[in-house]
């Protein structure tokens, strides 16, 4: 029987045997040889055997609860992130195989998450590298396209293809630059330098950005909040993340239009709200939304390259904020992010 291969469990089950032989010798014994109070000795020799296998049993469970306990502690360093933690299974038995089994599995799956390491980290360098190159011909290029903007000032038609020129390279330089950011989010090269800052000032340096295209489109950029409101955050990526929800919504939007970022604060959070009353989003895609390189095909005049809204997530996420969306086609799109307070214990 495969259940005796553990020393243990023989050990117990030879100990229970014993007893109940001994047990069954001695009351023939009493009975054949017609001792006085045979009853009385035989009475007490079976409160003696269930004694002595009552406290073999115990013991042995007693043990196997520590190894248990013992398993548990192991598999919870694990899930805490000690890649080294493993069982001990250096006996023979069906519980110690199923330790082997849980140990080849965290081999594996230490071994998976390296390779995705070592895959996020070629990824990373790959992209860092080409983005790199990328820079000084695009670099060459916008000055090539400054020259012939200024070369073809009396020529309108000219003039018009330079424009649309620039308007591409600018989208190839942040295509680029997107995915720099994303890449190095994925691999965790990124420590947030996170302090305590001023929300409205944020806000402020993100409607400073876009307060040329609001004159030039036509469009009302509105701001209300407390100015006392603070949030725990890396600066610079705080603001990447409201940029682009800010600039998702100009381009989904019409002259007259307005976007409204507001923000506020309860006992447990902060709250910032970007709310437009542009095109909105099909229901269709607001479950795709933060997808890379997502397009819909509801909006193919947009110009967008799908990386502003994933890169935006992901920044909240890494703050251990979440965000929401909520739109309606013809009326508009919310987004609204949400930052837990940090309790002082």
């Amino acid at each position: 029987m495969r259940i005796l291969a553990n020393k243990k469990i023989k050990s117990l089950f030879c100990i229970n045997l014993i007893c109940i032989l001994i047990f069954s010798l001695l009351s023939v014994a009493f009975i054949v040889f017609e001792l006085n109070n045979g009853a009385f000795y035989i009475l007490l020799c079976a409160l003696v055997m269930c004694i002595v296998i009552l406290a073999a049993c115990y013991g042995y469970f007693r043990e196997q609860n520590e190894i248990m306990e013992s398993a548990v502690m192991q598999i919870t360093e694990y899930i805490s992130g000690n890649r080294e933690a493993r069982i001990v299974c250096d006996e023979e038995g069906e519980m110690y195989r199923l330790f082997h089994e849980v140990n080849t599995l965290v081999a594996i799956l230490n071994a998976h998450v390296e390779n995705e390491r070592k895959a996020k980290q070629f990824l990373k360098n790959t992209i860092s590298d080409i983005s790199h190159q990328l820079k000084t011909p695009l670099a060459a290029l916008n000055i090539y396209n400054g020259l012939l903007q200024e070369e073809t000032e009396e020529l309108p038609k000219l003039q018009e293809f330079t424009v649309l020129s620039e308007k591409e390279l600018d989208r190839i330089e942040m295509l680029v630059q997107n995915l720099l950011k994303i890449t190095r989010l994925d691999a965790g090269s990124i420590v947030f330098e996170t302090t305590s800052e001023n929300v409205a000032d944020m806000i402020g340096e993100v409607e400073l950005h876009f307060a040329y295209r609001a004159k030039q489109e036509e469009k009302e950029l509105v701001l209300s909040g407390n100015e006392h409101i603070s949030l725990l955050c890396d600066r610079d990526w705080m603001i990447e993340a409201l940029e682009n929800i800010v600039k998702n919504a100009f381009d989904h939007t019409e002259r007259g239009d307005f976007i409204q970022i507001k923000w506020k604060q309860s006992a447990s959070m902060v709250q910032i709200i970007i709310k437009d009353n542009g095109s909105g989003i099909h229901p269709e895609d607001l479950h795709h939304i933060f997808k890379r390189f997502y397009r819909s095909r509801f909006s193919k005049d947009k110009q967008g390259i799908g990386l502003g809204l994933p890169l935006t997530k992901m920044i909240v996420e890494a703050h251990n904020g979440t965000i929401e969306v909520d739109s309606e086609l013809g009326a508009g799109t919310t987004f609204i992010l949400n930052f837990l307070i940090p309790t002082k214990l």
